[in-house]
């Protein structure tokens, strides 16, 4: 199994915190989120990780080097000036990619099973798969729509009445999909996403858990309770984030 960390993002929302440090390595109980999230993955098997870079890049790289201090394999790709978005980054990272590889957010914490996803995914038979939650607007604004084991429509900016389910933050693509991103940077993965959507080409895996992000200071807040809450040893309390006004 082999995962894609997007970790090159700017991340303006969590300014002044953002502007000397990457959001991904933000200090989460003593330690970088990145860091809670590579544990995840390992814990869950995940050892091949390819982590995509850009803003401030060189502490994320200094930090973690080649992975083998947190038991993982860390290979990384640079997007440079100007940033790719989500699509383009994947995109230059093509060469490291493996035939299938799943895609995740620096930001995301989503507790599942990352072996039963894959096993899903290749299964299937399909091109892709996107990992969904039935959301309802509690966390944030429902995108998806399914129709038994695929995603029968997802939009950023579209909405039907009966959309209840949203992308919860991490996919699952064969490397030969990249082919259908347009020829353009910046462009983002909901590109691909909805392209494949609309081609009946993407799965549905449907999770039981909830994702979280620490995108907003709010999110920040709300996986500190949550991480309160894990057994000992699993995940650490979120520190307090407060900025002055």
């Amino acid at each position: 199994m082999q995962v894609v960390i997007l970790a090159g993002g700017v991340a303006m929302r969590l300014r002044p915190l953002t502007e000397t440090v990457p959001k991904s390595m933000l200090p989460v109980s003593g330690k970088p989120f990145l860091e809670h999230q590579i544990s995840l993955l390992r814990s869950h098997g995940v050892t091949d990780i390819v982590l995509c870079v850009g803003h401030l890049a060189h502490m994320i790289m200094d930090y973690f080097e080649d992975g083998s201090e947190f038991g993982v394999r860390l290979v990384y790709s640079q997007e440079g000036e100007p940033l790719l978005g989500t699509g383009g980054a994947v995109r230059k990272a093509a060469s490291l990619l493996k035939e299938d590889f799943a895609v995740t957010y620096g930001d995301s914490y989503l507790m599942i099973d990352y072996a039963d996803l894959f096993r899903t995914f290749r299964e299937s038979r399909l091109p892709a798969t996107m990992v969904v939650y039935r959301n309802e607007d509690r966390w944030d604004r429902s995108n998806v729509v399914i129709d038994g084991e695929k995603v029968a429509f997802y939009s950023k900016i579209e909405r039907p009445p009966n959309t209840v389910y949203i992308d919860a933050g991490v996919s699952v693509f064969r490397k030969d999909t990249l082919s259908l991103l347009p020829q353009e940077n910046p462009v983002g993965l909901d590109r691909l996403l909805q392209d494949l959507t609309n081609r009946q080409l993407l799965g549905a895996y449907e999770s039981q858990q909830r994702f979280y992000e620490i995108g907003s200071f709010s999110g920040l807040q709300e996986l500190q309770q949550v991480f309160t809450t894990l057994p000992k040893g699993s995940a650490g309390p979120i520190g307090s984030y407060v900025v002055e006004k």
